[in-house]
């Protein structure tokens, strides 16, 4: 079973005493940066710091944001990131063809591609389908700067969720796991990020990158059942348990195999 990733939480390479608490912030993932949170003159620094405390902490799970392909760090953080079995994959910054993601899968197995170019998006089925990919992430604010696009207003979000279904769809045509969601800039702003990990999460996807600890908590309420879906997908699983039925009624409407396997999907995400 794929591992459900609805936070997925992002520390600067720079601030290696922050490791470990954002390890014990309840994220569900964790995500080392070496691209937007780190300065070009310290890149090589915070590699190191990355490197030291995966050496250090062989428990240790987590994943490793490198910088782009065509950056000059890239080939090092591949290096860096194959030198430890215990970073569990890569997020690849403006993915934008089948080779970047493939050499990323050759040095540390799983990619999480994040599609945040014009490129990238018409990239798209290509790098959904490369053997490696795990799943799709949306990296908005990148995206929004290339096109011209003015945050928070009805164009963005009209656009945003164009390129959202699309992201969906080729997930879904490869046999992905749920894409995640890019990151809510806006970390005091509890109620904005609450409204759209609720949006987000009924168009299909599974979580979202996140920038702050205190963002964790708010997501995972967003995207996790509420106690009626929940109560009626209990419902729905033990009529379909009991009986051995694929079809039947149940409060005047009609369930199918496809509205029971909604019911344990909804259950899964419960626990």
């Amino acid at each position: 079973m794929q591992q459900q990733i609805r936070s997925a939480l992002f520390v600067p390479g720079t601030r290696p005493e922050r490791f470990s608490k954002a390890l014990a912030s309840g994220a569900d993932t964790v995500i080392i940066d070496l691209e937007d949170a780190v300065e070009h003159a310290l890149k090589d620094q915070a590699r190191k710091h990355l490197c030291d405390f995966a050496a250090a902490n062989r428990q240790a799970r987590f994943w490793v944001r490198t910088n782009g392909a065509t950056t000059p760090w890239f080939n090092a953080d591949l290096a860096a990131c194959a030198d430890h079995p215990n970073i569990q994959g890569v997020l690849l910054p403006k993915a934008e063809s089948a080779l970047q993601v493939r050499q990323v899968a050759q040095a540390a197995g799983a990619v999480l591609p994040i599609i945040e170019s014009a490129r990238g998006v018409l990239a798209l089925d290509e790098l959904a389908k490369e053997k490696g990919v795990a799943r799709l992430s949306f990296g908005s604010l990148d995206l929004m700067l290339e096109l011209g696009t003015a945050p928070d207003t009805e164009g963005a979000a009209l656009l945003l969720n164009h390129i959202r279904c699309q992201i969906l769809l080729h997930s879904a045509a490869h046999g992905l796991a749920a894409p995640l969601d890019g990151v809510f800039p806006d970390f005091s702003n509890q109620d904005g990020l609450f409204q759209l990990a609720q949006q987000v999460r009924g168009m299909g996807f599974g979580g979202m990158l996140c920038i702050h600890p205190g963002q964790v908590a708010t997501i995972h309420a967003a995207f996790a059942p509420t106690a009626a879906d929940s109560e009626w997908a209990k419902r729905i699983v033990e009529i379909a348990d009991s009986t051995g039925s694929s079809a039947f009624q149940m409060d005047g409407k009609m369930v199918d195999a496809p509205v029971i396997q909604r019911a344990r999907q909804i259950l899964e995400q419960a626990i």
